[in-house]
């Protein structure tokens, strides 16, 4: 079958990912029963306010509590509140949700509920320095993290060791039960790497912090390091009695969201190969393999007969080369692919965030084809240039290649579909 708008069906398939993750499905799968006392919600990520506008809709009662989520994306509930802040660096609106979030729960009894709404993007909503840092060191630890080129569970190991509210402290801080409904942007859905794991404990350590800290060269403040080398950065771990009653659960995840991908493909009479749902690694690098395994279909009919559409998930990182430069981790993956590609008609390309968001601009993602390189010459640009500056942002917005969802309501990271005809 010959697919004669090649970015519809892409979009087509990206909407059918992100359907696949929306959360009324999975709250839906995963309510927990009523408690003898009062039901309280908390919540951080991009997707928060939309999972606490879902839980509302299927719960049997009031509910009372807060979730905090990127400026705008924000959306009307009934009973929690919504507090938004910045991401992805954060900011002082963040901070004050981190310490109303501590205090909502720190005064509850044995015989409450607390149902935690978590997904990506909580590391950054919620910046909780420990004493002797301030909300400039986080953000400057956010910036140097982001910069570092290092994967989201070596970022959030540090993250949650130079904090007050992540690393399974904010569930730590109640008595009462908490449950735990996860949205999980992480390759390979490890529960306490969402969001740094505020209700989530896991086994990594202070020293595990600092050894990540050497490792990407990290220059932390004094007053950080400080922290790491006692043992007030040490965080509750997993075999904690102050977990012993709590639970927690995947309810979207990446994997999910490209089968759904999968199925409405095949659906079309192109066939579908998932490579996975958990690639990590440097964007562009990632590229070159894609890219090259695109080619190899395209040519030689192998490892996969055309046509096909290669679809994979996880999240990769950018290290910054530059300064100035605009775009996101999928922008960076789709212009290191038409360059990889160009030429090559045949071979079309989506990658996108399906938070919406690609980095901190306006876009999700970008479009590329065979044409795309020679279209950034034509428009006066040079690509490679525009790569090595971690401009892909400016770079396809003057060709319009952009591609621009809106808040999506969800997050299960990073999307990539190749169409080969």
């Amino acid at each position: 079958m010959t697919i004669s708008a090649p970015r519809d069906f892409l979009k087509s398939l990206f909407d059918a990912a992100v359907r696949a993750a929306d959360p009324l499905t999975g709250i839906k799968a995963h309510l927990p029963g009523k408690p003898k006392g009062r039901t309280v919600v908390i919540g951080a990520g991009k997707g928060a306010a939309q999972m606490a506008r879902a839980l509302e809709n299927v719960w049997d009662g009031r509910l009372a509590g807060l979730v905090v989520t990127r400026y705008g994306y924000g959306c009307e509930t009934r009973d929690i509140e919504i507090i938004e802040a910045a991401h992805p660096v954060p900011d002082a609106a963040g901070l004050a949700a981190a310490r109303r979030l501590m205090e909502t729960v720190r005064d509850l009894s044995e015989d409450d509920l607390v149902i935690a709404l978590i997904c990506g993007g909580g590391s950054a909503l919620l910046p909780s320095p420990p004493e002797k840092l301030t909300l400039e060191d986080e953000i400057s630890l956010n910036e140097m993290l982001l910069a570092s080129g290092a994967p989201i569970s070596a970022m959030n190991v540090v993250r949650k060791h130079l904090s007050t509210i992540k690393g399974g402290r904010l569930a730590a801080a109640t008595k009462a039960r908490v449950v735990s409904l996860i949205v999980s942007d992480i390759p390979g859905d490890n529960p306490a790497h969402v969001a740094s794991g505020p209700t989530v404990p896991d086994g990594s350590t202070r020293h595990d912090a600092l050894e990540i800290v050497r490792q990407y060269g990290l220059k932390l403040p004094q007053a950080a390091l400080d922290h790491l080398n006692s043992s007030k950065a040490d965080a509750p771990q997993p075999g904690d009695p102050v977990f012993s009653r709590h639970e927690h659960h995947i309810i979207a995840s990446a994997g999910v969201s490209l089968e759904a991908a999968a199925a409405v493909a095949a659906s079309q009479g192109i066939t579908p190969v998932i490579l996975s749902d958990a690639i990590e690694g440097e964007s562009r690098d990632v590229a070159l393999v894609h890219a090259a395994i695109a080619r190899e279909v395209l040519g030689r009919d192998r490892p996969f007969s055309k046509p096909v559409v290669i679809l994979s998930g996880g999240e990769t990182t950018v290290t910054l080369k530059a300064k100035g430069g605009k775009g996101g981790r999928n922008g960076e993956f789709t212009l290191a692919t038409a360059l990889a590609i160009d030429g090559q008609e045949d071979i079309h390309v989506l990658a996108a965030d399906t938070d919406g968001i690609d980095g901190s601009e306006d876009n999700a993602g970008a479009f590329a084809d065979g044409s795309t390189v020679r279209r950034l010459r034509a428009a006066g640009l040079d690509p490679r240039r525009q790569l090595d500056g971690n401009d892909s942002y400016s770079a396809f917005k003057a060709i319009g290649d952009l591609f621009e969802t809106g808040p999506t309501g969800t997050n299960v990271n990073d999307f990539r579909a190749i169409l080969i005809r």
